[in-house]
């Protein structure tokens, strides 16, 4: 397969399907590599070729139980092989192209609002000192205007989507009916949300985003503590982060169950 895949454009993603199209029962398994491994998967998946896509520690963890020590192309491929031979058969998902388009402006948002972030901290070490040049500090507030004008532009492109699309528009309207959650957030989460498969119970939701426990006990010793496992999609969990904060401070309820949280954990220290 790698040999028939020389490089991931239009035209060598077809020649791959066209190459694999032809052999009978033929299953394909992919290992998820951010976003370079999506145009092949729908590429593949619109030919009629069931896909599967693993998560990257899923198949490094099969690799070491394998005893395979090397990592070369010719390995990492030979072991998604005895992946799919051994393993149950997931096949893959394709997300709708507006789900898609929805989460590169979400992603890119994101994006933004860090380097937002980053531009005001700046700023902030520039303002420490009266020897910083007030050209530098006209500069770096045009930085954060600059970059606020380009998140602002692309939300509106985002929430035109939205309004094309009457599913979305329900979904984003449930989504900031919760405490804590506006627009910003809304658009961030269903950029990744609306990606996953529809019939994920509650707890697979929560592994996804890698916000289940990790437990680590041995014996009758060792008993660390519980701590989130972030096995999972980071952009739900920062996508979820200040409404988390926000609700804590105006839902009630929330508030009350980070207090009985609170409580128990120093219970435990003391115990």
């Amino acid at each position: 397969m790698l040999a028939m895949y020389r490089s991931n454009i239009r035209a060598d993603r077809a020649s791959l399907v066209n190459k694999l199209i032809k052999l009978p029962g033929i299953k394909v398994c992919l290992e998820a590599t951010g976003i370079y491994h999506f145009d092949l998967a729908i590429a593949l998946h619109d030919a009629g070729i069931p896909v599967m896509v693993v998560n990257p520690k899923a198949s490094h963890n099969f690799a070491k139980a394998l005893m395979k020590n090397s990592k070369t192309d010719a390995v990492d491929a030979n072991t998604l092989a005895e992946h799919v031979e051994r393993m149950d058969f997931v096949a893959w998902t394709r997300p709708s192209n507006q789900t898609l388009v929805l989460r590169g402006f979400a992603r890119r948002i994101d994006a933004l609002t860090s380097q937002k972030a980053a531009a005001k901290n700046h700023l902030h070490a520039l303002s420490a000192t009266q020897e910083t040049p007030k050209a530098l500090l006209r500069d770096a507030k045009l930085a954060i205007s600059q970059l606020e004008k380009r998140i602002d532009i692309l939300a509106d492109e985002a929430m035109a989507l939205i309004d094309q699309h009457p599913e979305l528009q329900r979904i984003f309207e449930l989504l900031t009916g919760i405490k804590g959650i506006a627009q910003t957030s809304a658009i961030a989460l269903m950029g990744e949300l609306l990606l996953l498969p529809h019939n994920l119970t509650h707890r697979e939701w929560v592994k996804f985003a890698g916000l289940d426990p990790k437990a680590f006990e041995s014996g009758k010793s060792v008993h660390k503590k519980m701590r989130l496992s972030k096995a999972g999609n980071r952009h739900i969990r920062s996508a979820l982060y200040m409404p988390a904060l926000s609700a804590k401070q105006h839902d009630p309820h929330v508030r009350a169950y980070f207090q009985q949280e609170t409580f128990a954990s120093r219970l435990r220290r003391h115990a």
